[in-house]
């Protein structure tokens, strides 16, 4: 079973500038904190970001490859998280020169880890009737309210906050945009136990929880345009990676200042390195997105079933077309044109393949697939289980599949947004849009 592919090769000359810099820079012997330092004071945590807010204005694309470059050179990756997925181009795009100067560098170079305190238990897919409030008194907003499916929450310096600033405007205009301290009196975190075993959701209480009014980005009440930049990024990296890669067994280091990362050493967090090989043209491995499936489907003996290998077949083409459209953006964003909606139907179509990818996995796995390592201390245990690390990946990412056709709006908003803001479909009936908030009845 052999599908390969080769991408679109990056901007000429990017990936022997990055190379070369890595060789003069890197040191396993650095703590964490300090080689995300360097690399965030380069530009490579974020390439995304523009020149102007620490950056180097790399297409999605081209931003993936420097992370796959980095990976392949052995040196330990940019910090993972909101902070430079969410956060950073939220800021880059809203805030003052004096906020993108002051938030940005500890986002990208891994001083602070972010959460996103957006869904409320009574605003999830209506995202617009949140109910939390920030009232303000000086200098200080002071927040009141209830937060739910924060994701990394225990683990945050900064929360990006979406309040209730304006009850009395209709609920699109009465919300604003913070970057809330987590560690202070008033907000408690508490973790929520998910069937993998993990707890990587929390629910978050607001009481007389207080922001700075400087570190409120955009205006007062127009927080609703600051928030779809921050969900557009959001939906964009889902699309382009399907919302997270699943690792087993491997710790990752976190930024900021409560996960304790930062002052150890860097190598530590990084495998054997790669085997130098020839490269085709392009400077990338030919793979497939299937790879993983062709991987377990040999390693349990199964590869030459023919049903199995037209579903792996299912899945290579799917991964490829998601990869094409993001392509198809850069290619357009690079004579000045747009996709509009790609970010929504690129979101629906992750969906589809996380959903694929599960079924596909334990079909390979058969019986051997109701089994899961929900505790740490069983993973080696696990190993020794035919299919092996391959098998474990394979169930924790079938736990996890159910997760990305929800988060970051289920796949019936993003339909709905595709609908009415692309294809100009008519919106429910009703003025609910036009009320302001206070007089809507319960999740109107």
């Amino acid at each position: 079973m052999a599908i390969a592919e080769t991408p679109p090769a990056p901007a000429p000359g990017l990936i022997d500038e990055l190379r070369t810099w890595l060789a003069e820079h890197w040191d396993p012997d650095l703590s964490v904190g300090g080689w995300w330092e360097r690399l965030g004071s380069a530009g490579w945590s974020a390439p995304m970001l523009p020149v102007d807010c620490y950056g180097r204005g790399l297409s999605r694309g081209d931003a993936m490859e420097v992370a796959a470059t980095i990976s392949r050179f052995g040196a330990l990756a940019a910090p993972a998280g909101m902070a430079i997925a969410m956060a950073a181009p939220t800021i880059a795009a809203h805030g003052s020169r004096e906020q993108i100067d002051r938030l940005i560098p500890p986002a990208v170079t891994g001083k602070v880890h972010y959460c996103q305190l957006f869904s409320e238990p009574g605003a999830g897919s209506d995202l617009a009737g949140l109910a939390t409030k920030a009232a303000r008194d000086g200098d200080v907003w002071q927040v009141n309210g209830q937060k739910v499916w924060t994701s990394g929450g225990q683990h945050a310096d900064l929360g990006m906050l979406i309040a209730r600033t304006s009850p009395d405007a209709p609920k699109h205009q009465g919300i604003t945009w913070f970057a809330l301290p987590m560690v202070q009196p008033g907000v408690e975190v508490r973790p929520l136990k998910e069937m993998t075993g993990h707890a990587i959701f929390n629910e978050v209480f607001l009481t007389d929880a207080e922001v700075r009014d400087d570190d409120r980005i955009g205006d007062v009440n127009g927080g609703w345009a600051v928030t779809n930049t921050t969900l557009m990024h959001e939906r964009s990296g889902m699309a382009a990676r399907g919302g997270g890669v699943v690792t087993v067994g491997q710790r990752i280091p976190l930024g900021g200042s409560i996960a304790g990362d930062l002052d150890r050493r860097a190598g530590d967090f990084v495998g054997e390195r790669r085997k130098v090989v020839a490269m085709p043209k392009g400077g990338r491995t030919p793979s497939s997105p299937a790879q993983r499936h062709i991987d377990l489907a040999r390693e349990v003996g199964r590869s030459d079933e023919p049903v199995l290998r037209q579903a792996v077949v299912q899945a290579h083409i799917l991964g490829t077309v998601a990869h094409l459209n993001t392509e198809r953006q850069k290619a357009l964003r690079a004579v000045g044109g747009d996709l509009p909606g790609l970010p929504n139907f690129g979101k629906m179509l992750r969906a589809h393949i996380v959903r694929l990818d599960r079924d596909l996995g334990l079909e390979i796995l058969g019986a051997r697939g109701m089994l899961h390592s929900y505790d740490d201390a069983d993973q080696a245990a696990m190993e020794e289980l035919p299919g092996g690390h391959e098998a474990m990946v394979a169930t924790a990412a079938a736990l996890r599949a159910q997760g990305l056709p929800i988060y970051g709006g289920t796949d019936q908003i993003q339909r709905n947004i595709v609908g009415e803001r692309i294809l100009g479909l008519p919106k429910e009936p009703g003025d609910n849009s036009k009320r302001p908030f206070s007089e809507l009845p319960k999740n109107g």
